[in-house]
């Protein structure tokens, strides 16, 4: 592996919206291509194979082509090929590790190539935004405030700021939630918000915001009462069902102090059944992680100590089937012991058939084939520790060409 390779250099201009990873100056290349070897590929096939070699490669390798001559990321880019043969191309998830900086940059894996490149979002990610991906987009939320949103194409560098829902009462927790629809690209977000309505500690109150990229409005939110029970900042939709962990508030009183509940986004419930749908955690959980893989609920968790439940002593997986878990696979212990010393918490995110799993506090990377119940490791990052305080962190997005926000 080469640490060194890169999607950025000196010669691209990232503060330009729309450029992606793809050469912005293609004077250079035009003379290029007339000064060289006069053998021409258009001689030897025609466009339309062209186009179909290039999307035979991998998503790497195409961004990486645009920069061979001028004709081929005219190719790339044009609405053909975006429509017609970026469907072909691999949508296994690439994984984005960065740590906190004043700077958009940390570098990407591809799973499939094996291999880390340096990479630059069009956004600064802040430590305190959370990330959602789904279907080649990606939104971002302050968590602090969810005040800010943002919808980007990572690859095409394509972006857009979403009004904020208007909620003028001061939430503790929130959670961010995305969705796309792969055929119409159309994209659904939502925001849970938790707060305190009053000093009483066993009462929380949870308010639903959902914004359709279709109508470009948010709905009036959903409030429910949350009685024992808090909601945090975890949360995906699957197949149209918004899910959100909530975690109990009666400290040392339940021995699960981790659980689920939903929200139906077509036949959305009134405020008072909220806490009908709710489901237990499969057992004492340091932290839980939801992912929607291929339209089914995932929880990735920390399995706390019988004797000390906030202890991490291993790392499962479960697909929700019904109201019930189901132990899909467990992280194996030499993976568990790879990362050294592992938090309660740490960074899970998912798509396809992939799922991965990294520490806060270091780049190990951890990947499980879902389909395979396979366990590996990538390979190592280049980015390196500098200090014993410095937190590491990521997220999972399919990279796609024919999709922007």
């Amino acid at each position: 592996m080469n640490g060194d390779e890169s999607w950025f250099d000196n010669d691209i201009n990232y503060s330009r919206k729309g450029t992606g990873v793809f050469h912005p100056n293609l004077g250079h290349l035009e003379k290029e291509d007339k000064e060289c070897n006069p053998i021409s590929l258009d001689s030897v096939l025609p466009d339309v194979l062209q186009e179909k070699f290039l999307a035979s490669l991998p998503i790497a390798c195409v961004v990486k082509a645009c920069c061979v001559c001028k004709k081929w990321n005219g190719m790339v880019h044009s609405k053909k090929f975006v429509l017609d043969d970026a469907d072909v191309l691999s949508h296994n998830p690439w994984y984005f590790m960065f740590t906190g900086s004043d700077e958009p940059v940390g570098f990407v894996y591809d799973s499939i190539l094996q291999k880390w490149y340096g990479f630059e979002f069009p956004l600064i990610i802040k430590d305190t935004w959370i990330a959602a991906p789904s279907c080649g987009l990606v939104c971002f939320m302050d968590e602090e405030s969810s005040s800010e949103l943002h919808v980007c194409n990572p690859i095409t560098r394509d972006y857009k700021k979403l009004e904020a829902p208007l909620d003028p009462i001061f939430s503790v927790y929130s959670a961010l939630a995305f969705s796309v629809d792969r055929e119409s690209d159309d994209y659904t977000v939502a925001v849970v918000r938790s707060r305190q309505p009053s000093d009483y500690n066993q009462q929380w109150e949870a308010s639903i915001h959902v914004y359709n990229s279709q109508t470009m409005i948010w709905v009036p939110p959903v409030v429910g009462s949350l009685e024992g029970w808090r909601a945090g900042n975890v949360s995906v939709i699957c197949d149209g069902i918004l899910y959100f962990l909530v975690y109990s508030t009666r400290v040392g009183e339940i021995r699960n102090s981790h659980g689920l509940l939903s929200y139906n986004l077509n036949k959305p419930p009134s405020s008072g059944e909220l806490m009908d749908t709710f489901i237990s955690a499969p057992c004492a959980l340091t932290c839980g992680r939801l992912m929607n893989l291929n339209n089914e609920l995932v929880m990735v968790g920390g399995v706390g100590r019988q004797d000390r439940p906030g202890i991490i002593r291993g790392i499962r997986v479960w697909v929700l089937k019904g109201r019930d878990w189901e132990e899909v696979s467990r992280m194996p212990p030499r993976f568990f012991q790879g990362f050294g010393e592992l938090d309660d918490v740490f960074a899970g995110t998912g798509a396809g058939d992939l799922i991965y799993i990294q520490s806060y506090g270091a780049t190990v990377l951890a990947v499980f084939d879902i389909k395979l119940n396979q366990w590996t490791w990538s390979q190592k990052c280049p980015m390196s520790k500098r200090s014993a305080l410095q937190l590491f962190s990521g997220f999972c997005f399919e990279p796609r060409l024919g999709v922007s926000p």
